[in-house]
C-alpha cells in the first residue's frame, strides 16, 4: 500500500502528464512538487522526459531530454505539435503584450478582450472584404491558443477589462488571461526575430509604395 506522500508524487505526476501545473490552480501538486520534486524528477528521466518548474512564475511542465548523440534515443512521450501560421502569430504578439504588460504594471495577471486580440490578428491577416470571414478566424485561432494553455477563458464578474485582482476575481465573458506559461515557448530571440521581420516587412511595403 502506498503511503501518503507516495501518493501525492503519483498525484503530481498525473497532472504534469495532462498539462500544466500552476502554483495558484494546483496547490496541492505544487507542494508535492515543492517537497518530493527529486522524486517527481527522477521518475520523468528514467523515460527521457524533463521537469520544467518555474518558481519565479509559478508553473511547471514537462519537456523532452535534449538526445545524446551515443545513446538511441526513446520513444518521444511529450510530443511536438505543429503550429499554424495563425496560433504562432498570435503567440508571439501575446508574448509581446505581455512584455508591455510587465513594464508598466507588477501587479495582476494580463486579461485581452476577444476584440482586442481580434484587432491584434487583424493587422497581420490578409486584406478582406468579408467581415464575418476575418473574425470566424481569429476566433479559431483564440480557441486553438486556449486549447493548448496559453489562454485562459474569464467566465465570471467583478473587474476591470486589462486585469484581475489578487483575489483572482476576473471580467465578463469574452475576456481572455495570457497564461505565462507563453514564456518557456516564446523567448526573446523568437520576438527580436518576429520585430526584425516586421521591420523587413514595413521596408518592403514602403519600397513598393515608392515605385507605385
Amino acid at each position: 500500500m502506498r503511503t501518503p506522500e507516495e501518493h501525492a508524487v503519483g498525484a503530481a505526476i498525473v497532472h504534469l502528464m495532462r498539462g500544466v501545473v500552476y502554483r495558484e490552480s494546483n496547490e496541492d501538486a505544487w507542494a508535492t512538487l515543492e517537497r518530493q520534486g527529486a522524486a517527481v524528477r527522477d521518475h520523468f528521466s528514467a523515460i527521457g522526459v524533463e521537469l520544467v518548474v518555474d518558481d519565479t512564475e509559478g508553473y511547471a511542465y514537462l519537456r523532452s531530454e535534449a538526445e545524446d548523440p551515443g545513446i538511441p534515443p526513446l520513444p518521444r512521450l511529450v510530443m511536438r505539435r505543429s503550429l499554424t501560421y495563425n496560433v504562432s502569430l498570435l503567440l508571439v504578439l501575446l508574448r509581446k503584450r505581455l512584455v508591455e504588460f510587465e513594464t508598466t504594471s507588477s501587479e495582476g495577471k494580463l486579461v485581452l478582450e476577444r476584440d482586442q486580440i481580434i484587432e491584434m490578428l487583424r493587422l497581420f491577416f490578409p486584406d478582406s472584404t468579408n467581415e464575418a470571414r476575418v473574425i470566424d478566424t481569429a476566433d479559431s485561432t483564440i480557441r486553438k491558443a486556449e486549447e493548448l494553455g496559453f489562454l485562459r477563458a474569464l467566465r465570471t464578474q467583478g473587474a476591470p477589462a486589462g486585469q484581475v485582482d489578487a483575489a483572482g476575481r476576473a471580467g465578463k465573458p469574452g475576456q481572455w488571461e495570457v497564461r505565462r506559461i507563453i514564456k518557456a515557448y516564446v523567448d526573446a530571440q523568437v520576438l527580436s526575430d518576429f520585430a526584425a521581420k516586421l521591420e523587413e516587412y514595413a521596408r518592403a511595403a514602403s519600397a513598393d509604395g515608392e515605385d507605385a
